[in-house]
Order: C-alpha cells, then sequence, then structure tokens
C-alpha cells in the first residue's frame, strides 16, 4: 500500500497512493499570479485530468456573470430565504471588492484552469458542492441568533476599507493565514465552520481521489489543502468510505429546532399569567409594556438604521412585538414586504447590485440591498430586544 506526501512549494504537493499521482495546487481566489501559475502548471505537467474547485452554477457565473435581472424579490421573501440572499450578496461583494484593485475577479483562476484543459484537449471535473447547497446547509445549521451573528459579522467585513496588495494575497497561498481564519471560524460559529469548510474538504476529497486518470492535477483554494490531504489518506490507508450523499441535501429540521421558536412565546406568557396570578393585572400590564417597548423600540431603530421609509419604521415598532411571538413570520418579513411595495426596486438597481453591494453608500443606494437592509437591521432590532426583555420581565416577576 502507497501513501506518499511531499511538499514541493508553498503553493504545490504531491499526493502518491497505489493507482495515481495527484499535485496539489494550492490558490489564493483573487490573486492574479495564481492564474499564470495554474496555466503554467497545466501546460508543464500535461496530466491526464484536472480537477477544479467549482460546481457548475458558479463556472457558468463566473463565464457569463451573475444575472440578477429576473430575481422576484417579493417571492424571495415569500420562501423565506431572505437571510441566504444577503449572505450571498455580502460575500461575493467582499471577494469582488479585494480582487477589483488588482484588475481581478472571483474565481479567475478556477476559470483559467478549465480554459487551459479545455485549450489542451484535457478532461476535466468540477469537484466542489453546489453554492447553494454549500449556503444551504450551512443555513439549516445555524440557528436564527447565530445567523444574526454571522451577517453581522459578514456585513462587518464587506464594509470595511481594507485592500489587500499582490504581496499580502500571495502569502495567503501559504495557508497559514487561512488557516487561522478558519480557526477563528470554527470558535465562532462551529456548524457554519464544519458546513463550509469540513464538508467541502470531504467533498473536494472524495471527488477528486476517484476522478478517472493516472497523473492529475487539481486546482482548489490553499486553506482546503491540509483537509484534502487528511481525507486523501483516509481513503487510501483505510479504505473508508466517503458518503457524499448525507452532505449533499439540505438537513430535515431537528426536533429542538422545531421547537425552539415555540419557546420564546411560551416563556412570555408564562410570564405574564404568573405576574397577574401571583400579583395583579397592573404587574402583567407593565412587563408586557417592557415586552412591547423594547422589541418595538429596537425594531424601529434597526429599520430607522437601515434609513427606511417613516410607514415602515412604525410598522417595525407595532409588529415586533406580535411578530417576536409568531414562530413563522418575523418583523424582518413585514418591514421587508412594506419596504418593496413603497420603494419597489427599477430595472438598474437589479442591474447594478453586484457593483453597488460593494460599498456601504451602495448598500443604501440601491433599492434592493436597502431593502434587504431594512429586512436584516429591523430582525437584528427585535432579537436584540427580544433578549433583553425576556430577562428583565422575569427580574421584574422576582421583585413582586
Amino acid at each position: 500500500m502507497t501513501f506518499k506526501v511531499e511538499k514541493l512549494s508553498e503553493t504545490q504537493t504531491k499526493i502518491t497512493t497505489s493507482t495515481k499521482e495527484i499535485l496539489l495546487l494550492g490558490t489564493a481566489h483573487i490573486s492574479s499570479q495564481s492564474v499564470e501559475e495554474v496555466q503554467q502548471h497545466i501546460e508543464t505537467e500535461n496530466p491526464d485530468h484536472v480537477c477544479v474547485e467549482l460546481d457548475a452554477g458558479r463556472l457558468q457565473s463566473i463565464k457569463e456573470g451573475s444575472s440578477w435581472s429576473s430575481m422576484d424579490l417579493q417571492k424571495v421573501f415569500k420562501e423565506r430565504r431572505a437571510f441566504l440572499l444577503l449572505a450571498n450578496l455580502v460575500l461575493s461583494s467582499f471577494q469582488r471588492r479585494l480582487g477589483s484593485g488588482l484588475g481581478m475577479k472571483p474565481g479567475d483562476e478556477l476559470k483559467a484552469a478549465v480554459d487551459k484543459a479545455e485549450e489542451q484537449g484535457i478532461a476535466y471535473s468540477l469537484c466542489d458542492r453546489p453554492i447553494q447547497i454549500t449556503l444551504q446547509r450551512a443555513w439549516a445549521c445555524s440557528n436564527f441568533w447565530n445567523k444574526m451573528k454571522l451577517l453581522s459579522a459578514l456585513l462587518g467585513t464587506a464594509f470595511t476599507k481594507e485592500e489587500l496588495n499582490d504581496q499580502e494575497l500571495e502569502s495567503l497561498k501559504k495557508g497559514n493565514v487561512l488557516e487561522s481564519m478558519m480557526s477563528e471560524l470554527a470558535n465562532f460559529l462551529p456548524t457554519v465552520k464544519e458546513v463550509l469548510i469540513d464538508e467541502r474538504d470531504q467533498y473536494l476529497a472524495t471527488k477528486i481521489f476517484n476522478a478517472p486518470g493516472k497523473k492529475n492535477l487539481a486546482v482548489i483554494g490553499a486553506g482546503h489543502a491540509p483537509g484534502i490531504i487528511e481525507w486523501f489518506r483516509k481513503l487510501e490507508e483505510e479504505k473508508a468510505e466517503s458518503d457524499l450523499e448525507k452532505i449533499s441535501h439540505i438537513p430535515p429540521k431537528k426536533f429542538i429546532s422545531k421547537v425552539l421558536p415555540y419557546i420564546i412565546p411560551l416563556a412570555v406568557v408564562g410570564l405574564l399569567a404568573y405576574a397577574g396570578i401571583a400579583k395583579n393585572f397592573q404587574a402583567a400590564l407593565d412587563m408586557g409594556l417592557v415586552w412591547v417597548l423594547a422589541n418595538g423600540i429596537c425594531a424601529a431603530l434597526g429599520a430607522l438604521i437601515a434609513l427606511a421609509r417613516p410607514q415602515t419604521i412604525i410598522v417595525a415598532f407595532l409588529a415586533a412585538p406580535i411578530t417576536s411571538m409568531i414562530p413563522v413570520i418575523g418583523v424582518g418579513f413585514a418591514t421587508g414586504i412594506l419596504e418593496y411595495f413603497s420603494r419597489k426596486p427599477r430595472v438598474n438597481d437589479l442591474e447594478n447590485i453586484q457593483s453597488d453591494s460593494s460599498s456601504l453608500k451602495g448598500w443604501y443606494k440601491n433599492r434592493v440591498t436597502r431593502i434587504l437592509l431594512v429586512f436584516f437591521l429591523s430582525s437584528l432590532g427585535s432579537s436584540i430586544g427580544t433578549f433583553w426583555a425576556i430577562p428583565k420581565m422575569a427580574s421584574m416577576l422576582s421583585g413582586l
């Protein structure tokens, strides 16, 4: 049995198994040198097969550009996909902003691998899990509060002015910076790290390991290399079965996830009922006022920060205390839909959504992203109000 790992350079690792040789080429996703390196290695190595960290949808998007003109924002809200759309926009805009200063677009080096393989007449495989499956699995594994934490962190990152030069980008290919970021992500939101990184390592490794050919070249993001190599070892030495079916679909909600949204309204009702029984109706009324004001003010403040229309801010205040008691609807749905009908997106808003989402000013100028901000910030405000109000109500009850 043969399994050998050779570190050829900062970006190259050669793995020899009993059946084939695999050259892993780690890249920075927005680096001009990565594009040149990919093209050069396919020419000089002349592999039997090229594996690329892409799925069919992302390849089409890179080649043709993302089309938002046909997006139905009202449908997005009704299908409860607004959080997912917001996360997708923030992630893509952050990568695009970093690459813009270098004349690069995210995924240029992966497209270069496909183009060069086609030019050389070499068969290639798209080995990454579809991005929508990855994002939806990450979303399904996160509770509401973790979704808020993740989007808050992403928005904060997206609106920073920091840009990287070529030298700093090339340092990312050494892996240590990316691995440090991954560790930080694991500490911040372990469930998201598992889906975005660990599962994709498994998926990529299995697809690359099982790809046809005796001499293969795999173009991957540098941060995935350690995880992929570990999975290669399992697949070769332990003859482990990698069940991709298990990580290729949206998991059904767990029992606790189904029950949890009902705990908050039950807790609120329980506290109010106990106050009425233990003290009097006025005590329950005082506690209820805390609930209404905490939710309403925080949600309205979020809508105000998003520069929502006055009627939307009023609706945020009135709806938040009620929607917080209804598990199937949130205040963001109410404010988002109202803002949509009172400030309907124009054609140029849909056409310019990618460029506008690269700056804070653009998020406020574009009607689509403004609506998403209203949705998110009013939802975040209501959540903050909820998590402040319940302990406050409990402390008022203990003082009766």
